[in-house]
């Protein structure tokens, strides 16, 4: 690689890297104004104008309150839990390509962490991990409502997994590829896979929901059956590790979500502006803005998805336990199957006819 190119792509982690814990942090406050709102009420107003400052003011309370250990807790294994969550929460946006290509003195690199081939099946190993974290926090407190809050959540992540693996398969057998990047690429021109796919993204986005223990399924911390659930006994930034974590899954599934089935950093008249943007400022300065005003629009559709999160946790009561393991095996299991036999169909009988008609 480059010094160049090494710069650029070092850069662009960075960036990602920061937007992404941006995003996760003032997601906390959009949460907190979204119910307000649904609820009629003004929601945080004190911390700065209109409360934009109040993210950091719960940053310093966390930092700032005292670090307890439960006595009976096994102490490296109460710290390795959150830690492991928030790594794993981290670790999944490296391969969601936010943008096209920036181009600088010869060098093209692409708004993207690693260019991976198999950049699904990272995330789903990534999104894999990331129930150990609340496994070992919560069996490691030495507190039996963390154990169960642990439990359900290893239960729920591994039902859910399965319908959320069989949409992914319906999309593969489409695109043909496992890059997240040729993915997002074939939906070039509007051609995006939600209208060829509409049951594949019920499913996932339900999925999604229980994957981030998101209301209505999140049984694993039930307040009102387990107190607070696996970080039961979590205090100061330990605790916050656990909630900041389920942001940053909470904003990387909307970002799956948007690269997946609504064409990622495209969008309707995406040739048209390149073509003005080039013939006014030149091939390269025009090409690199055409690729920021993509990135802009992959984050509008990433931060509507995470939108969608609030308002459905503000809107829909919590599922009972057997409801959601009814909902996970006897639904969306034969839904996810179903759609595979159709999309199956679709790409044996119909493919050629397409071609042959666009040609």
């Amino acid at each position: 690689m480059e010094l160049t190119e090494f710069i650029i792509k070092a850069i662009i982690i960075l960036v990602i890297f920061g937007l992404t814990l941006l995003i996760a942090m003032y997601s906390t406050y959009g949460e907190r104004k979204v119910a307000a709102f649904i609820q009629d009420r003004i929601g945080p107003n004190r911390a700065g104008p209109f409360g934009m400052l109040q993210p950091l003011a719960d940053a310093g309370k966390m930092f700032f309150k005292e670090d307890f250990i439960p006595a009976q807790a096994n102490k490296w294994l109460f710290i390795a839990g959150p830690a492991l969550a928030m790594l794993t929460a981290l670790m999944a946006s490296a391969v969601i390509p936010f943008g096209d290509t920036i181009r600088y003195d010869g060098v093209e690199v692409a708004v993207q962490a690693v260019e991976a081939n198999i950049g699904i099946l990272y995330i789903f190993g990534v999104v894999s991990l990331g129930v150990y974290g609340i496994m070992v926090g919560g069996w490691a407190s030495n507190n039996k409502f963390s154990l169960l809050g642990a439990i359900r959540a290893a239960s729920q992540n591994i039902s859910y997994e399965i319908a959320m693996g069989m949409a992914i398969v319906a999309i593969l057998m489409m695109t043909g590829s496992l890059s997240l990047r040729a993915i997002v690429e074939q939906q070039h021109g509007g051609n995006w896979n939600i209208w060829y796919q509409p049951l594949g993204f019920i499913i996932f986005i339900t999925c999604a929901f229980a994957e981030c223990n998101r209301t209505p399924f999140d049984l694993p911390e039930c307040e009102t059956e387990l107190v607070g659930g696996y970080h039961t006994e979590y205090s100061s930034m330990k605790l916050g590790f656990y909630l900041f974590a389920e942001y940053i899954n909470m904003f990387i599934s909307s970002a799956v979500i948007s690269a997946l089935y609504f064409g990622g950093y495209n969008y309707p008249g995406m040739d048209w502006v390149y073509t003005q943007l080039t013939g006014a400022f030149g091939e390269v300065a025009g090409h690199n803005a055409a690729t920021l005003i993509g990135t802009a629009v992959f984050f509008g559709k990433a931060l509507f998805f995470v939108f969608f999160y609030m308002w459905v946790r503000w809107t829909l009561p919590r599922f009972r336990y057997d409801q959601l393991m009814n909902l996970g095996w006897k639904g969306l299991i034969p839904l996810a199957i179903l759609n595979i036999i159709i999309t199956g169909t679709g790409v044996l009988f119909l493919e050629p006819y397409f071609s042959a008609l666009l040609k």
